[in-house]
């Protein structure tokens, strides 16, 4: 039986990397080497979503993470608004309550990943905003 042309090509064919992720592993290799521990990536839920939660010594960190590819819409920083800060709060808590970490301290931080001339630019905005979203 000869085999399927198409099945063939399904089978070379790999997953396309989703919007962000380029950006994500970036961050998490930053965040690593100035000794933070990555605990998740991407965790989500019906209030919002985190691109990635860490922890250095007893806090926990939730990072929002912004990729920007040129500066035609600004840098990454500057695109965390007051809606998307309130939607990852949200998200935070119910992190932090299902793993029994409400009485710990939890900081939120954002992370840029500017590319220019193919290199990643980062800059680490520690509690960029907090838990009221301010």
């Amino acid at each position: 039986m000869a085999a399927d042309p198409l099945t063939g090509w399904l089978s070379l064919r790999r997953p396309s990397p989703r919007p962000g992720e380029e950006g994500e592993t970036a961050a998490c290799r930053y965040l690593e080497a100035q000794g933070f521990a990555v605990l998740a990536r991407n965790f989500r839920c019906r209030s919002g979503e985190v691109d990635v939660v860490a922890r250095k010594g007893d806090t926990t960190v939730f990072v929002e993470v912004k990729e920007r590819r040129s500066e035609s819409h600004g840098q990454g920083h500057e695109a965390v608004t007051f809606g998307k800060r309130r939607r990852i709060v949200r998200a935070a808590r119910l992190y932090a309550a299902a793993r029994g970490l409400s009485e710990t301290p939890l900081r939120f931080d954002v992370v840029s990943i500017d590319w220019v001339d193919g290199q990643p630019r980062i800059r680490h905005d520690p509690g960029a905003f907090d838990a009221g979203g301010g």
